[in-house]
């Protein structure tokens, strides 16, 4: 499996890049607000971009589908369709207020409504983390609530 580089684009979103066996580096933008887009890098010019090519939600599940994504991967898409709810994937910066607190003291939920269903720390996953579970540096928090709250929330854990 590819070794995919994961870089935080402030006020955009994430961008993920991998170089494939046949030597392409290849990279999806994932924006704040779910678009993405993929982007086929220069091989002459690994700072430039000779295709990129948006993707809106629909497109996105279809190649998905094409790809051989999980199950889950699709439940999950189709749940961010719920009007009012989404879903993102937020990485603790190693600044933010809420790194070495446990849930509970940190009380992200109730400053801005939104719930952390599962922290991703290196390979491992913990669903439904406990109040007392403590946030380090670089977790990723998949959390659901409001498109506002999550941006709340997506502040507090990028903050300084």
């Amino acid at each position: 499996m590819a070794d995919v580089q994961e870089t935080q684009l402030p006020g955009v979103g994430i961008r993920y890049d991998f170089v494939t066996s046949e030597g392409e580096h290849l990279g999806v933008l994932v924006h704040r607000g779910g678009r993405r887009e993929l982007l086929l890098y220069d091989r002459d010019d690994p700072d430039s971009c000779r295709a990129v090519i948006r993707l809106e939600r629909d497109d996105t599940r279809t190649l998905a589908d094409l790809l051989g994504a999980s199950h889950v991967s699709e439940r999950l898409a189709a749940m961010q369709h719920i009007e009012g709810l989404t879903i993102d994937w937020l990485t603790l910066s190693p600044t933010a207020a809420a790194v070495g607190r446990t849930l509970r003291d940190a009380a992200l939920r109730s400053e801005t409504g939104v719930s952390i269903v599962a922290i991703v720390r290196g390979d491992e996953t913990v669903p439904a983390p406990a109040p007392d579970f403590t946030l380090e540096p670089g977790d990723t928090a998949v959390v659901v609530g409001t498109p506002e709250g999550i941006e709340r929330l997506a502040a507090l854990l990028h903050e300084d």
